[in-house]
């Protein structure tokens, strides 16, 4: 990974993994600390700084990605294309666009951010809980995914149709229709009222 000065207070020089800062923020957003990832998903959680993103191709179909089984939160389960946290000090966008690359292996085109949305969703699987506040962006893929097996088991472009197909079969993140519900305007903007969104 290159080393930038937002993954340089995350990074080790001996290899060995250090802690992963998040922004801890009030209702408003505004940052009041750090707490290292695990404990601040920890119940009852702690208000973080969040971003998901929802991409689109030329006909309007949004990408799902399927996280890897070995992902320690929600592992095997569908959701948006990406989702994550900045490091202290990142501008959402940026680690927006940088875990689209890290994760899929693409630069998103035309994102634009959608919102924001704060939620509180419990994950009864792992017991770990989403207190997010959520900095959500829209755009397009418009290049061949590659996407990373230690992040993505899987990808699908789905219509909304198909989308409600596989939402019934399941199963899908517990903060998805959350932060899909509060991207929708945004992503009715950039699709069209032909996609169906």
């Amino acid at each position: 990974m290159p080393i930038t000065p937002a993954t340089a207070a995350n990074s080790s020089q001996n290899g060995a993994a250090e802690a992963i800062l998040l922004e801890l923020v009030d209702e408003d957003g505004t940052t009041i600390g750090t707490a290292e990832k695990l404990s601040a998903h920890q119940a009852p959680g702690r208000l973080h700084r969040a971003f998901s993103v929802f991409l689109f191709d030329e006909q309007g179909r949004l990408l799902l990605q399927r996280r890897a089984l070995g992902k320690y939160h929600s592992p095997g389960v569908w959701s948006n294309t990406c989702c994550g946290h900045p490091y202290p000090g990142e501008a959402p966008f940026a680690a927006a666009a940088r875990r689209v690359s890290e994760e899929l292996g693409v630069s998103p085109s035309l994102m634009a951010e959608a919102g924001t949305v704060r939620y509180n969703h419990p994950d009864p699987e792992s017991g770990l809980v989403e207190q997010e506040f959520n900095h959500l962006f829209v755009g397009m893929v418009q290049s061949p995914l590659r996407p990373d097996p230690e992040e993505v088991g899987e990808t699908a472009f789905v219509t909304p149709e198909e989308l409600l197909v596989r939402h019934e079969q399941g199963p899908f993140s517990a903060w998805f229709m959350t932060v899909l519900d509060a991207a929708r305007p945004s992503v009715k903007e950039l699709t069209g009222p032909s996609a169906g969104w």
